[in-house]
């Protein structure tokens, strides 16, 4: 009888170590290795380093993880080397370009210039450089806190282990995916890299076409016909729906077209395919692009471009993974996932244990920051605290000149929620000309657009275009992830000459109150 009592009383005392271990691991202060609680190489291996994996890799080390990332030799992926990164430095230059070419909007505040005129290959460089040393610090924060990053690809070989080629395997406690996306290329266009070609190319600024079509008005083709027309460009969009920037809450893309295609000469052809694009030669001869009616299928007209950029979006990429053979369900190359990032084997299969998916192969919302903060959520689950994120109040930007920023619910969307919940939509809009800063700028345009549940006062989503939108979202996104009713926000001060004083106004407006 004793002895029985002597071992109940040890199986306890392991128990109690057991789970003081495990609180140690999720508060961060001892990794699982140390805790000897695997024989793996690794805690955790992520597949990929763009923004997610490298914000998964961050957190897995604060949290006290052994960490690998495999790389693929891309530091940084899409975003950094491919995308925001670049595509802002291109977008600052050329909104430079246009502020000073824009001789109305100098002389109302007493300016006038000369020629204004810009190096093409000085402008790529300023993208360039800004690549590289972005990079270079996404590398140099890897390598500071531990983490081990092994520059090759890995595939999903089954539980806990990767595949990096050469018969050579890595192993891990809990597996990450996070591999990206690759820009979306439908059937009939013909790519040569030069006269027809992705963000992917554009964004080497290697010749600024005379005449450029861009097929989709999404945030890329937004932000590169901003571009194009501020080096001098024409520019048409093709859009296969009917409305133009379908991304945008309705009224926002009236003002968008209003404020960003009109005064910039940029027309558009809505409800037709590029059905079949023939590459061009520069110089020689022009890019064909036959379009058909979206609806029909009946042919519609033929353009003749110097250059096209197509911008249809971006498609999961999982090829490489192989999940496949491992008897994971892909739809569309998504990776199935539940609330907490796990891999499911199909999208009504089981979770498959130890292994997530973040990111924009998982397709829930294809934004970098988004990424960042799944990467974020699987490691919080990894250490064994439930996390869900918020993707409703994720904002979202169009770094146009002047931008466009929003976050959850469109207005359409909005009715909708309330009609199928029940509540009262309450709807508040302010505008920049009755801002002073925005004033003493000169750039008077646009708005701010609170959605909101009058019921409860919580915001369910909100739109702005106009100077520094992309910042100013942050705000609202901020108090909607928080649940902070627009009653409470209604009171908050805002520093006064600030463009942040447009959305106190629209939090005022929402309650009967005046800004002045």
């Amino acid at each position: 009888v004793p002895k029985r009592r002597t071992s109940s009383a040890m199986r306890r005392v392991k128990q109690m170590v057991a789970l003081l271990l495990l609180s140690m691991c999720a508060e961060g202060l001892v990794s699982r290795s140390v805790m000897r609680m695997h024989d793996f190489d690794f805690d955790v291996a992520i597949v990929g380093c763009g923004v997610g994996g490298h914000g998964a890799a961050l957190h897995a080390r604060a949290m006290g993880l052994k960490t690998c990332v495999l790389s693929g030799g891309d530091v940084g992926g899409t975003c950094v080397n491919r995308g925001c990164v670049p595509s802002k430095a291109l977008l600052a230059a050329a909104g430079r370009v246009r502020e000073m070419k824009d001789e109305m909007h100098l002389k109302a505040m007493g300016i006038s210039l000369s020629d204004v005129a810009y190096d093409r290959e000085g402008v790529a460089a300023h993208a360039k450089q800004l690549v590289s040393k972005v990079r270079g610090g996404l590398e140099g924060s890897l390598q500071r806190l531990g983490v081990e990053v092994i520059p090759k690809l890995g595939a999903y070989a089954g539980a806990h282990t990767l595949d990096v080629g050469n018969g050579e395997t890595v192993t891990a406690q809990d597996i990450v995916l996070a591999p990206g996306s690759i820009p979306f290329v439908p059937p009939g266009i013909e790519m040569d890299g030069e006269t027809v070609y992705t963000s992917d190319e554009a964004l080497d600024l290697e010749h600024v076409p005379e005449y450029a079509a861009i097929i989709g008005s999404g945030i890329i083709g937004l932000e590169f016909s901003d571009v194009y027309t501020a080096l001098g460009s024409e520019v048409t969009f093709v859009e296969a729906v009917d409305d133009l920037m379908p991304a945008f809450d309705r009224e926002i893309a009236r003002l968008a077209e209003r404020l960003l295609l009109t005064p910039r000469g940029i027309d558009y052809r809505t409800g037709v395919f590029a059905s079949k694009v023939t590459a061009g030669k520069r110089g020689e001869r022009p890019v064909i692009i036959e379009t058909i009616d979206a609806k029909t299928k009946e042919p519609v007209e033929t353009l003749e471009v110097d250059a096209c950029l197509v911008a249809t979006g971006r498609v999961a990429n999982t090829k490489a993974l192989k999940l496949e053979d491992q008897g994971i369900e892909l739809v569309r190359g998504v990776v199935q996932v539940d609330e907490t990032m796990r891999v499911k084997t199909g999208p009504d299969g089981d979770v498959v244990p130890n292994l997530y998916c973040i990111g924009d192969a998982n397709g829930i919302q294809m934004l970098a920051h988004t990424a960042s903060a799944q990467g974020i959520s699987a490691i919080e689950n990894i250490c064994g605290r439930h996390h869900v994120v918020d993707h409703e109040s994720i904002p979202a930007a169009c770094f146009t000149h002047p931008e466009v920023a929003q976050v959850g619910l469109d207005e359409k969307q909005a009715k909708q929620r309330a009609a199928d919940e029940g509540f009262t939509l309450g709807k508040a809009i302010s505008h920049f000309r009755a801002n002073s800063k925005a004033l003493a700028e000169n750039e008077g345009d646009g708005i701010v657009k609170i959605l909101y549940n009058k019921d409860t006062n919580q915001i369910v989503g909100a739109h702005i275009i106009g100077l520094h939108a992309a910042d100013l979202i942050q705000e609202v996104a901020n108090a909607k992830h928080a649940k902070t009713p627009i009653t409470d926000l209604a009171f908050t001060t805002h520093t006064h000459p600030t463009l942040s004083e447009v959305v106190d106004a629209a939090f005022k407006e929402a309650v009967g109150m005046h800004a002045h």
